[in-house]
């Protein structure tokens, strides 16, 4: 195994989590910021507040997101095994 094989296995690593994080953390960020806003307007200070539509937004789109997230995560891992034999020598 090269040095060169281990760079591509970590930016493709790499990558891949990132393309599969993203999505969940984007909608936690737009909950966050609306729920911000709207405190911000009412002048509601409850510190709690955001934690109950980010959880449900995070679990809807992990619901809606889950099957595409590990088609990706499991297609690392079977495009990891299929090469194991030249990263072996």
């Amino acid at each position: 195994m090269t040095t060169e094989d281990v760079i591509m296995i970590s930016r493709d690593a790499l990558f891949t989590i990132v393309k599969t994080a993203a999505p969940v953390l984007l909608v936690s960020l737009i909950i966050g910021l609306t729920v911000s806003i709207f405190q911000t307007v009412t002048s509601i200070q409850e510190q709690s507040l955001t934690y109950i539509p980010k959880i449900l937004g995070v679990f809807v789109c992990i619901l809606l997101l889950g099957h595409w997230m590990l088609n990706n995560m499991s297609g690392l891992m079977t495009d990891l095994w299929g090469d194991f034999s030249v990263y072996v020598r």
